[in-house]
């Protein structure tokens, strides 16, 4: 049974999601996971539909469905003939005398209408069966649905109802409990009839979450079901949309299918137009590259908190996060030049700093953003820098400057968490309990799992590279005659002399005996001389403060290390809190996250800090296996977050992470 799974997107936080064997092992596999407030509060609506055909008075089930009795039944996996993920997923089921198909597409959710100001969002799903076969057949399509958040399992209750309103070709749905009303949506379709047959399906077992040490049973809601008699080479549409069905709606026909899928095609092509916006012919940009723009592109979603653009961490349990967004930007907007998206990205990040702070996370309703990060504010300025040198937009960096202006001031004067610069020798440090400011974020039982207080490496790593930006920005808009040119020239030249203190009190960090960088100093003045990533982190931005010598060392050990097939280990194996397999309860993956676990985003790091320090070496480093596990293994089509430490480095965490698909893009 082939367990590799699949992912839809639709550009506002919806998905939808699966197994090629078409079982359902996770809470977060359905049809249709609506972001009710997108990119927020996602509910699965339609789980799937259970199909049989009948044959000659023979009926075939094609489902498959684990229950909690370890019983595996029906097992329509065993007739499952073939399943293709491009251009979209397509399954093929089998006999002597017939076959049909199956397939999937989730349309592009953000629809602007000229005549109207806000944009249409629209959450819907389509499914397209083809039969193929010498008899005529009769298919069975048996709704399952819930209303849930998409966190948690449906069980079955006395509170819960669904009710249902049949039309000409469809049946409007909703879930009921208590006095609660659910997430309205309706089910067209091009031909058959539907019978409403009110029944729950108790007791689907979900093994992937058993491994997880989470809830792993569920209960459906099946309100009927839809026969549809088929000859030879028929075919029929559904549609699944959130909301109530309205006149306004075009007419679903057997052509439905084949439009949205060019509409998708052709909004894909306008945005990666590879003879204009790559620098190649589509002949040469390989067809792994083009695989890999597309899976980039399904983390870009529209935040309706915010009115604009921003970027889901990973799927399928993430939300949006500044770090995340700011590290994954120059992969998924600036290589295939969607320069527009990295500007409105990092003019929303800047709109709203607050103390001198860029958001780590935006909240789903009204209310203040969350400021739980140190590094998310000098990522924003990195990544800034990395936007003006391809786009050398200059108006933009004279509207973003007094923004730089403030998270210089805030970080020299001190800010939350105790985030400031020390005096002494011009280095970031902060000094909160309880909290974890650091990409290094795990926290259990209120405790932070790697602290890392003080003066962490690749913040003042990030702070030198901030400066030296500010420096060049400064002196750039003195030259173009933006406000006070006396004024911004000796700014630069403040900025120059502070980013030589920084270069110089980084040395501070350098371990000689061990040929590394100290992760972090701490409070009290102790170094920290654990081997993790964070030293391959400050040898990877575009400026960089350590001396040719000191990089081929740091290099060196991290290759030796911390290098594996798919990214970087986050501590030296030989450490004695080194956790080399990640799985169990979540508060013993949580202790895993960062003592050992394998980070795919870390190998664009890892190049770039290979590449300036041994421009002239191969990179010792094999793309394939990362690549084999791109197209057949987790996510088909996708990157996982995380892998284990230990070989076989088996894929863990989210099966499909923006940074990870990010940095394979950039350096590719």
């Amino acid at each position: 049974m082939n367990l590799s799974e699949w992912l839809l997107t639709n550009g506002l936080g919806s998905f939808a999601s699966g197994t090629v064997a078409d079982v359902r092992t996770r809470t977060y596999h359905g049809w249709l996971f609506a972001a009710t407030n997108p990119p927020s509060e996602r509910k699965l609506l339609l789980s799937h539909l259970e199909a049989s055909l009948e044959i000659n008075g023979t009926v075939i089930a094609l489902g498959t469905n684990i229950w909690s009795s370890g019983k595996v039944d029906p097992q329509g996996y065993q007739l499952l003939s073939g399943f293709e993920l491009y251009p979209i997923p397509r399954w093929t089921w089998k006999g002597e005398n017939w076959q049909l198909t199956r397939q999937l597409i989730m349309p592009y959710g953000y629809v602007e209408k000229e005549s109207e100001l806000s944009p249409y969002l629209e959450q819907k799903l389509l499914i397209h069966y083809s039969y193929q076969g010498q008899e005529s057949a009769g298919l069975k399509l048996r709704l399952l649905i819930g209303d849930r958040d998409f966190h948690h399992q449906q069980t079955q209750s006395q509170q819960l109802h669904f009710s249902q309103v049949l039309g000409k070709q469809l049946v409007c749905l909703q879930a009921i409990k208590g006095n609660q009303f659910g997430t309205s949506w309706h089910l067209r379709w091009t031909k058959g009839e539907y019978q409403p047959d009110g029944l729950w399906y108790w007791n689907y077992i979900l093994p992937e979450e058993t491994k997880r040490g989470l809830g792993d049973q569920e209960d459906l809601y099946s309100p009927g079901y839809l026969t549809v008699h088929l000859q030879p080479e028929d075919t029929v549409t559904l549609e699944a949309e959130v909301g109530l069905s309205n006149s306004q709606e075009t007419i679903l026909s057997s052509l439905s299918f084949a439009e949205a899928l060019a509409a998708e095609e052709t909004r894909l092509n306008h945005i990666f137009n590879q003879s204009q916006k790559i620098g190649q012919s589509s002949v040469n940009l390989s067809p792994i590259k083009q695989q890999l723009l597309k899976a980039g592109d399904q983390f870009i979603v529209y935040r309706a908190s915010i009115a604009g653009p921003t970027i889901i961490a990973g799927y399928h349990w993430f939300n949006d996060w500044g770090r995340d967004t700011l590290i994954a930007l120059p992969g998924l907007a600036l290589i295939p030049q969607r320069f527009d998206l990295a500007k409105g990205l990092l003019k929303t990040f800047g709109l709203y700093c607050r103390h001198g702070l860029i958001p780590n996370a935006f909240p789903d309703i009204n209310g203040e953003p969350f400021y739980n990060s140190i590094d998310a504010t000098l990522w924003w300025i990195e990544t800034l820098g990395l936007y003006l040198e391809a786009t050398q937009d200059w108006q933009f960096l004279a509207a973003e400057f007094p923004i730089i202006q403030q998270i210089h001031k805030a970080f020299v004067s001190g800010t939350r968490y105790n985030i400031q610069v020390d005096a002494t020798d011009g280095l970031v440090s902060w000094d909160t309990h309880g909290v974890a400011l650091t990409w290094m974020d795990a926290v259990v039982d209120g405790l932070p799992v790697t602290p890392r207080r003080g003066k962490p490496v690749e913040i003042n790593a990030l702070w030198y590279s901030a400066l030296c930006w500010l420096s060049k920005w400064a002196e750039k808009l003195s030259q173009l005659d933006v406000g006070d040119t006396v004024r911004l020239s000796k700014q630069g030249q403040r900025y120059a002399t502070q980013a030589q203190q920084v270069k110089a009190s980084l040395q501070k960090f350098w371990h000689p005996q061990l040929g590394y960088l100290y992760d972090t100093i701490e409070p009290d003045d102790c170094h920290n001389s654990q081997i993790r990533p964070n030293a391959i982190l400050a040898l990877s931005l575009h400026h960089c403060a350590f001396s040719l010598y000191q990089g081929q060392q740091i290099v060196n050990l991290a290759t030796d290390r911390l290098l594996t097939p798919y990214g970087l280990r986050t501590l030296d194996p030989r450490d004695p809190q080194y956790i080399g397999t990640y799985q169990g309860s979540p508060e013993k993956r949580d202790r895993a996250y960062h003592q050992g676990t394998v980070w795919a985003w870390l190998i664009g790091p890892y190049i770039r800090a290979w590449q300036r320090f041994y421009p002239e070496k191969p990179l010792p480093f094999d793309w394939q296996p990362l690549i084999e596990h791109f197209l057949y293994s987790a996510c088909l089509g996708s990157i996982s977050e995380i892998f284990d430490g230990d070989a076989p480095h088996l894929p863990k965490g989210a099966i499909a992470q923006a940074w990870s698909v990010a940095e394979v893009i950039r350096h590719l």
